[in-house]
């Protein structure tokens, strides 16, 4: 067990140094997603699938059915646990919960980087970075198509910092399987898919300075069965064989702008406000809450 979670151990003296105080409930209940998150996308051997946080005070936990483990925080001394599987039928205790925060937050590999927030990323979707270019991917495995295809979003930022970024992304190469067309001289519509789906542009308003003149990189593979299997099975001339799957080879690239509505973002978003405007007819439309 040591030397599985080895990277996850901190010092509490390092805590100490570096100021760290996770004190209120919200911080507890935010770091723990941080922190399961970050465990499902670094070790999706023992935490496979994503699963939703649940509570039985004083725990805030997950349970992952595949492999009989669970994973959590107990918010009586704010240390993680992990229950079954190697663990055992006992909770065995990692670390502070503080501890491993700094560790992510610290770390150039699956959890936080500077530039991009991966605290909600799906399991399997992998971010590292070196100086201004941050690199995605699914590691040549096709994980289930994520609700936001904006893979790099601004961090949430506690204060307004007045930058506003426009990023665009241009796709490389892109790879639609699992549907055909049998009706001789009829092209496949969905083989130019991917590249309308990730060609896009978007706008950050009051954006992290790590944002500016950023590039993404991703080489990611999206499962899209459930979006698009049930609708097409009855059509004719369409031939399904599960699983449709969408591979694509994108570049991102961002560059401060003076009014994020006077671009032509398809989305704009405030990581201070978290508010968020889509365009519709040519004009921002601000989106419910």
């Amino acid at each position: 067990m040591k030397a599985i979670f080895k990277q996850l151990t901190v010092s509490v003296c390092s805590v100490l140094a570096l100021g760290v105080m996770h004190n209120a409930v919200a911080d507890t209940s935010s770091d723990t997603e941080i922190l399961l998150n970050w465990a499902e996308r670094t070790y999706p051997q023992y935490f496979p699938t994503h699963q939703v946080t649940q509570t039985i005070d004083p725990w805030l936990y997950r349970y992952y059915p595949e492999t009989g483990i669970y994973a959590g925080v107990n918010t009586g001394d704010t240390s993680a646990y992990v229950l079954g599987g190697p663990w055992g039928g006992s909770p065995a205790r990692i670390d502070t919960l503080a501890s491993l925060i700094v560790q992510i937050s610290n770390s150039g590999g699956n959890g936080s980087v500077p530039a991009c927030n991966a605290a909600n990323a799906p399991a399997g979707l992998t971010y590292t970075q070196n100086g201004n270019v941050v690199n995605v991917t699914t590691n040549g495995q096709c994980i289930p198509l994520p609700s936001d295809n904006n893979l790099c979003q601004a961090p949430p930022q506690t204060a307004a910092t007045g930058i506003s970024v426009l990023t665009s992304t241009s796709v490389t190469s892109s790879k639609f399987s699992g549907v055909s067309i049998s009706i001789p001289g009829v092209p496949n519509p969905f083989e130019s898919f991917g590249n309308q789906f990730s060609n896009s542009k978007f706008c950050t308003i009051n954006a992290p300075a790590e944002g500016i003149n950023l590039t993404v990189n991703s080489d990611v593979c999206f499962d899209i069965t459930s979006q698009f299997g049930s609708d097409l099975n009855n059509v004719p001339g369409v031939i399904v064989t599960p699983p449709i799957t969408m591979a694509t080879k994108s570049t991102t690239t961002s560059q401060q702008v003076s009014d994020c509505f006077a671009t032509d973002a398809d989305s704009v978003f405030d990581a201070f406000t978290n508010e968020f405007w889509i365009k519709q007819n040519g004009t921002f439309v601000k989106q419910s809450s």
